[in-house]
């Protein structure tokens, strides 16, 4: 493919990307560096789509997530971490989408619940490659239940590229989901595969 510039769009799922960082925390004391998982996410384009890596240009990102409000998140001394969380995010002009979370008390326990987060992620994704046309998609997710999306997203003539870390139990991926992306990446697999790759996707976390 000569003299083409390839327009991708991101969509990140703000619940999976949290439970890869926790398991990337718990067991190896790491963060993800997402403007480094970015740029990995275009060299890897223009090789298989065989275009200059000028010309391949993320225009788009986008982030989805259920968030506590301000008064839940400073008792739970939660604003200094998102706040700093959230700069990494504008560093790459991430757009954010969120909604509140709500806490229901049974009994003794409390269970947070994140409700419509999938799908709005589902919509808007749809809704914004029908309208900017983006050759490649790629979804950071691993949700079994956006199989669909990604078999919608396929009809507007999209490549789709599911990119995933399965850490652990907690961040694996759904099987459907992977045989209908037209391509899928395991972060974790690929850096085993080349162990220096994960110092660049990852920045130790300083306690």
């Amino acid at each position: 493919m000569e003299d083409k510039v390839v327009s991708v769009g991101v969509f990140i799922d703000g619940g999976y990307y949290a439970k890869i960082e926790e398991g990337l925390k718990k067991e190896s004391s790491l963060a993800l560096n997402l403007t480094a998982i970015l740029n990995y996410v275009r060299t890897t384009i223009s090789e298989r789509m065989n275009v200059e890596l000028s010309d391949c240009q993320i225009t788009e990102n986008h982030y989805f997530r259920g968030r506590y409000r301000v008064n839940d998140a400073s008792n739970k001394h939660l604003l200094y971490v998102e706040r700093k969380f959230e700069d990494s995010m504008i560093d790459n002009d991430v757009v954010f989408h969120y909604k509140h979370l709500r806490e229901v008390k049974k009994g003794d326990e409390i269970t947070v619940i994140e409700k419509g987060i999938d799908t709005w992620f589902a919509l808007e994704t749809y809704e914004l490659t029908f309208l900017r046309k983006f050759e490649v998609v790629v979804l950071i997710t691993g949700d079994a239940d956006h199989e669909m999306l990604v078999r919608k997203l396929k009809t507007l003539k999209s490549r789709v590229l599911l990119l995933t870390w399965n850490v652990n139990s907690q961040s694996s991926t759904s099987k459907y989901l992977k045989d209908e992306a037209n391509w899928h990446i395991d972060l974790g697999e690929e850096c085993i595969k080349n162990r220096s790759l994960i110092n660049n996707l990852t920045t130790v976390i300083n306690y």
